[in-house]
């Protein structure tokens, strides 16, 4: 299965992340493979959990993963790792954007993330966004949750490197965690090229529940 769209005007692409790091490790390849494809890109960027330098390095990501492309960032401030405790207003959110945004293709949080904050934006996405593609992407972490996902999309050399290059700029909070580092990217990108035998040797990988015949994918 390829990632293909047909329509006419701005491709719409809702970004779902409950911290400000989520989506760029998550699907930032797959941001820029699709730029390369489609001229017009309408992006919405929403990070639930991003107060201070972290809001700052949301904004960042959200530039540079998007460049030249249309795109609106909504950051707000929930307490990381409480969301779940949030979960009404969380859902208010999710309503919010429910009355502004019709997107073509969502990526948001696998369902099994070990992650409390991931699981429930995961939730909040398929409860709001009901018949829409959604694609659920991964986040390697200690916990060791990494699932078999479905959904490959191969990224053209040298996306894989510009990701990693993306992520050590804008996050610089996050540079002294151990995992935070080229080599843990870099690898899961290698494994599911292989998995997928992806031409240049790097993919990334989503969970995709349901993908309909015919309609956007």
């Amino acid at each position: 299965m390829r990632l293909e769209f047909q329509k006419k005007g701005p491709l719409q692409v809702l970004c779902l992340g409950a911290h400000s790091d989520d989506i760029e490790i998550g699907c930032g390849g797959a941001l820029l493979q699709l730029q390369k494809s489609y001229p017009e890109l309408k992006f919405r960027w929403v990070v639930f959990t991003a107060a201070g330098a972290r809001a700052r390095e949301a904004q960042k990501g959200a530039e540079l993963f998007t460049r030249a492309s249309e795109r609106e960032v909504l950051l707000k401030e929930f307490r990381d790792g409480f969301l779940p405790y949030s979960g009404a207003a969380v859902k208010d959110c999710f309503e919010e954007l429910k009355r502004g945004v019709t997107p073509d293709l969502i990526f948001t949080h696998w369902g099994n993330d070990a992650h409390q904050d991931h699981r429930l934006i995961s939730e909040l996405t398929w409860n709001t966004f009901r018949n829409h593609l959604i694609l659920e992407y991964e986040i390697p972490k200690y916990d060791g949750d990494l699932g078999r996902p479905n959904f490959f999309v191969p990224l053209e050399s040298p996306l894989h490197e510009t990701k990693v290059n993306h992520l050590l700029e804008a996050f610089e909070s996050q540079r002294s965690k151990p995992w935070f580092d080229r080599e843990t990217f870099l690898g899961l990108m290698r494994i599911r090229g292989m998995e997928s035998n992806s031409p240049s040797g790097y993919a990334e990988a989503f969970h995709a529940r349901k993908i309909i015949a015919g309609g956007s994918a």
